[in-house]
């Protein structure tokens, strides 16, 4: 779509100027009016302006009026004394919202693109990747993430939001961050437990290890065995008691028989001196040999009863004397390695506890990981499905590159002539593209712009200062 006719009216400092569909450059010293076409142009579309005054000194009302080869016509009034009017006809059909209606028919770098080439390199991205249409809304974002990300400015073009998701001052950068910090200083503490605890430790065989009913065992076997020696070193001694208890009793017979023989000697001596007492005396004597029989008869029986106790001994003692000695140092070092094993339990819980924290952490800076993966998948994703306005226009890192250079490595020129690659992109787009203060081009650059917008068919309106004395209109 291109004008056909442009009129000005007592705009800012034009009293009348007019302009058919040819691309022109408005030469000419400073104050002669250049900008003012520009200016008047503008508002016409957008009903705003930079300036002060709107109307030219000394009128009571300005006017512009745009046609094109369309059938559009735009026709802006602002007055003094009565509101400013608008009529927008699209060929016989009148639009009842304007403002709206212009919106959709141009792009902010048309009409100042020389303002494009003064702003920052954030503001540069920020113009493009607004070209990039792509739909998107929060819940698209939570249908990615799972949730909302904190720490991100949403009102940035999507591009940029998933750079910032993704950037290493991000949220999910600093919190995997912290995660991994966690995670090295858990590995730590576990691999410093892990080093005083036995390989192939099993820590389920030691906490059910039944110690007490083990150490019973071997009490009982140590008990069992104490018997054992005992009665085998009673068994061996047997013999040598029994010995003992003969020879006691044949020494108390010899006294026995020695006392009764000394008897005997005093007795009969006595008889021939006691010849009168030899009755007695022969009684006593009778008397001493039964006496001699009780006293060895009780001498017996003593004897007898010691070897029963010996013989009633010795046969508890042959119940075990008979039995093998059971071997003790398999369960004793069994004991032994179970309470070498039981003392590292805790250190080994507590190594598996940190284990379970490690693998939460791991899974929670996996989980990270993976969105921020997302983050620098999705722009490729997004700009297959997106439209592109300007040919060689991609995306890195929330970054817009023009043939795979940042938008800052573009000279003037350069970006002039993305302004008019972005300008002819959109179909129905008013052709016209308006650049004031072409002088601060070389040469060589601002004869590449217009021919430029020559061979891409849009209607260039151009402004330059010179040493002329008036405003020249050359056409291009």
């Amino acid at each position: 779509m291109k004008t056909t006719k442009i009129v000005i009216k007592n705009l800012f400092g034009i009293r009348e100027a007019a302009l058919d569909g040819r691309s022109v450059e408005l030469a000419g010293p400073k104050g002669s009016g250049k900008t003012s076409v520009l200016d008047a142009i503008r508002y016409a579309l957008t009903n705003r302006s930079d300036r002060d005054y709107i109307i030219h000194q000394g009128a009571d009302e300005g006017e512009i009026i745009i046609e094109t080869d369309t059938g559009l016509s735009i026709d802006r009034k602002t007055r003094t004394t009565k509101a400013d009017t608008v009529k927008v006809r699209d060929g016989s059909m009148l639009q009842t919202r304007p403002a709206e209606f212009l919106s959709g028919i141009f792009t902010p770098l048309q009409l100042n693109p020389v303002a494009f080439t003064q702003l920052s390199r954030q503001e540069k991205n920020r113009v493009i990747l607004s070209l990039i249409d792509f739909a998107w809304d929060m819940n698209w974002i939570k249908e990615q993430f799972g949730e909302i990300p904190q720490g991100v400015d949403y009102s940035k073009h999507i591009l940029e939001v998933l750079s910032d998701i993704q950037a290493e001052s991000g949220t999910y950068f600093q919190s995997r961050q912290n995660l991994n910090r966690d995670i090295r200083n858990k590995q730590a503490f576990i691999a410093d437990i892990a080093k005083d605890i036995p390989p192939h430790y099993d820590a389920a065989r030691w906490e059910a290890y039944p110690t007490r009913e083990k150490y019973q065992e071997l009490e009982r076997i140590r008990e069992a065995n104490s018997r054992i020696e005992r009665a085998k070193a009673f068994r061996e001694g047997f013999e040598a008691k029994k010995r003992g208890l003969e020879a006691e009793r044949d020494i108390q017979l010899s006294a026995v028989a020695q006392d009764i023989s000394a008897q005997r000697e005093s007795i009969t001596g006595d008889i021939q001196r006691l010849e009168a007492q030899l009755a007695a005396a022969r009684e006593k004597l009778d008397g001493l040999a039964q006496r001699q029989r009780e006293r060895e008869e009780l001498e017996q029986a003593r004897f007898r009863e010691s070897l029963a106790k010996l013989e009633r001994d010795v046969g508890v003692a042959d119940q075990y004397a008979g039995q093998e000695v059971q071997d003790t140092s398999t369960l004793s070092a069994e004991l032994d390695e179970a309470e070498q094993m039981r003392s590292h339990l805790n250190e080994y819980r507590r190594m598996r506890g940190m284990q379970t924290e490690l693998d939460e952490l791991t899974a929670k800076a996996q989980a990270l990981t993976d969105k921020i993966e997302l983050a620098r998948e999705l722009p490729a994703t997004i700009l297959a499905q997106a439209s592109i306005p300007v040919e060689g226009l991609t995306v890195k890192d929330g970054v817009p590159l023009i043939h795979g250079l940042p938008i800052s490595n573009l000279s003037d020129g350069e970006l002039l002539e993305l302004c008019v690659d972005i300008t002819v992109s959109r179909p129905g787009q008013l052709g016209i593209i308006l650049v004031d203060g072409a002088e601060r081009l070389d040469s060589v650059s601002r004869e590449r712009l217009y021919a430029k917008c020559k061979a891409k068919g849009l209607q260039l309106i151009a402004t330059r200062v010179t040493d002329s004395e008036e405003m020249e209109m050359i056409e291009l």
